[in-house]
């Protein structure tokens, strides 16, 4: 039997679609956008109303059959399609799914549109990539017995829909346990929304969560959902929660209490159903007591809490790393290097990595890409490794080992008297100086963000 086409008025397609566990299009015989379900909205970032009647390749920005090549093949043939490919949502992330194509017919059966169906397979594919491990859904590795108890908790916690805070150095994978979280819990099939808090102006990131209606302030010439509407019934994962502002705690405190807000500029309250996932490598209960983060909100937070212990007091799990990222990485570069000499495993086992497992990989990174042998050697490791830092670990973000070492084979790089801060420092004028001052060049030189390089100009001044 040909699916038909819905008559424009039908009034329960809206809630048709969102019963729908993936996202889902209605194309025109243009090959525009008629409708999106919710599912399709926080897997694209666009909303029904801002997408609807732009061309739905615009929207669903794939790899698949070149620009709408296969959309129209389906609407000339009638011959539903199935494929696995990729979409780029709006915020430039890289979504694998499995997309069906299949024509739509009116009353009379003819061609009237299409239906597209995409199911999100990042799960499958990170499980047939062996990025799984044995405990969690994410490429979280250890066997230590601070990670079994991370892990073991981890589990028990998913089984709930209250708050859950984790803390940790930075570095540790907090994100990787916050996903991990989302993934094992029955939300599972509903969207997972990430907001960095401390990457954004104030103005800017109270626009991002809760939306803003069109005319709120200077530039908002359309409506903007925001992520606590695009995460609506599932998880929204607010990283570096300890950087928001205390205006913004007050309303974040009104959704955790209410499960509703006010957008930017509006007047009509916007009802979800999310559960809330914070992580920070601050001691909140410090900033409680000096005033920079509200009490009620930290004991709302605080329901439930996962400590990730850092990597120095994670018993054999530095060995366990080091494989998996010089397998990654060998892979990657198509390089066979099958190991590490015992002089190497022993100046990185010494190390005290101040950026935890973030560094770690980022040292192999740059170990396997200088490597000229079979193995890896002393001679093959970041210079700055060779210094001993007793201090104890600065909570900054690593650079990538690459844009640490010297270029020639000469005397080891030292730290500073200011120890790792001081040398991040001097790491972001050398490269600030080496592109000429083009932060988006630097950014890409040290291996960040372009807005983690402002953030931290500013604390040193830089900016």
């Amino acid at each position: 039997m040909k699916p038909e086409f819905p008559h424009p008025g039908f009034p329960l397609i809206g809630e048709l679609l969102d019963g729908i566990p993936h996202g889902i299009a209605l194309l025109d015989l243009k090959l525009r956008i008629v409708a999106m379900n919710r599912y399709l909205e926080a897997m694209s970032g666009y909303l029904t109303d801002e997408a609807k009647g732009v061309c739905g390749e615009s929207i669903l920005r794939s790899n698949i059959g070149g620009k709408n090549q296969i959309y129209t093949e389906v609407l000339t043939s009638g011959v539903s399609v199935a494929i696995e490919g990729d979409i780029i949502n709006r915020k430039r992330r890289k979504i694998p799914v499995h997309l069906t194509l299949s024509r739509l017919h009116d009353h009379q059966g003819q061609a009237a549109g299409m239906l597209v169906v995409l199911e999100d397979i990042s799960l499958l594919k990170a499980a047939d990539s062996k990025q799984y491990g044995p405990s969690v859904g994410t490429e979280i590795l250890g066997h230590s017995p601070q990670m079994e108890k991370v892990f073991e908790l981890l589990s028990v916690l998913a089984r709930t829909d209250a708050s859950v805070l984790i803390t940790g150095e930075t570095g540790t994978g907090k994100d990787l346990l916050a996903e991990a979280l989302h993934t094992a819990s029955p939300r599972a099939r509903q969207p997972f929304i990430k907001i960095n808090c401390g990457a954004l102006p104030e103005a800017l990131l109270e626009s991002e969560l809760f939306g803003h209606v069109k005319g709120a302030f200077t530039g908002a010439v359309k409506d903007n959902a925001g992520m606590f509407r695009l995460a609506d019934k599932g998880t929204i994962f607010l990283t570096e929660i300890g950087d928001l502002s205390l205006p913004l705690q007050v309303k974040l405190l009104s959704v955790l209490d209410d499960q509703e807000f006010y957008p930017v500029g509006g007047n009509k309250k916007i009802k979800v159903d999310v559960r809330i996932v914070a992580a920070t490598h601050r001691s909140l209960r410090q900033d409680v007591q000096n005033g920079r983060f509200r009490e009620d909100l930290f004991y709302r937070l605080n329901i439930l809490r996962l400590h990730v212990p850092p990597l120095r007091e994670r018993e054999g799990d530095i060995n366990v790393l080091l494989d998996h990222f010089l397998r990654q990485f060998s892979e990657k570069l198509g390089r066979e290097i099958s190991g590490f000499t015992a002089n190497a495993l022993e100046t990185l086992n010494g190390f005290n990595y101040p950026g935890n497992v973030r560094e770690l990989r980022n040292i192999v990174e740059y170990a396997v890409n200088v490597c000229q042998g079979s193995t890896i050697g002393r001679k093959d490791l970041p210079l700055y490794l060779f210094k001993e830092v007793k201090a104890p670990p600065v909570p900054v973000q690593p650079a990538t080992p690459s844009s640490i070492a010297p270029a020639s084979d000469q005397q080891p790089r030292t730290l500073p008297a200011g120890g790792w801060t001081e040398m991040e420092k001097e790491m972001i004028m050398d490269a600030l100086q080496k592109t000429g001052g083009n932060r988006s060049s630097a950014a890409e030189l040290l291996g960040w963000g372009r807005t983690t390089l402002w953030r931290k100009m500013k604390k040193y001044n830089l900016a």
